[in-house]
């Protein structure tokens, strides 16, 4: 029930083939490089008045990532944001029923993620399209969009399955 959640409980690790240390290790070194960034900015500005303001792109698709993979590694754990109110009213049978529905529904807003944000990439590819602040090939960037809404989707699916073999709450 919604009211008996504690989000600061452990949560118990769910059984995938795929182990979770994959989006663990990717959000660490997110993290990690943009904490690195932000620290060479401030300290560059504080002893010389340069600013490293054309870092901030870098700092944009590492938090496009830290989102996508920290969604992946929600989705997989069954920590997805969801309203519990109503569903938390229903049986067993039918919060499994709601929680299937909302696996579908990831599933099929991250397909059109990626399908909408592969054509996005190609295109930017093709039209030789540019960074704004460091002149780098904008579909560097912009991969990821799809491949991380691919990692979410079969995430989800995972979680689909375990909830078809009742392994999943």
């Amino acid at each position: 029930m919604a009211a008996d959640f504690d989000p600061t409980a452990e949560a118990p690790e769910p059984r995938t083939r795929i182990p979770l240390t994959l989006e663990r290790v990717l959000l660490a070194g997110c993290m990690a490089a943009m904490a690195l960034i932000t620290f060479a900015n401030v300290v560059t500005r504080y002893l010389s008045n340069i600013s490293l303001a054309f870092t901030e792109e870098y700092s944009v698709a590492l938090m496009v990532g830290v989102a996508l993979v920290g969604t992946a590694l929600a989705t997989a754990m069954g920590r997805h944001i969801r309203i519990g109110f109503l569903v938390d009213m229903l049986p067993p049978r039918g919060r499994r029923a709601a929680e299937v529905v909302a696996m579908a529904l990831v599933i099929l807003c991250f397909g059109i993620i990626a399908y909408y944000g592969a054509w996005m990439t190609w295109d930017e590819y093709d039209f030789e399209a540019l960074s704004a602040g460091l002149g780098h090939p904008q579909w560097l960037y912009t991969v990821w969009l799809p491949v991380l809404s691919v990692l979410v989707m079969a995430r989800a699916l995972g979680r689909l399955v375990r909830i078809a073999r009742g392994e999943a709450s």
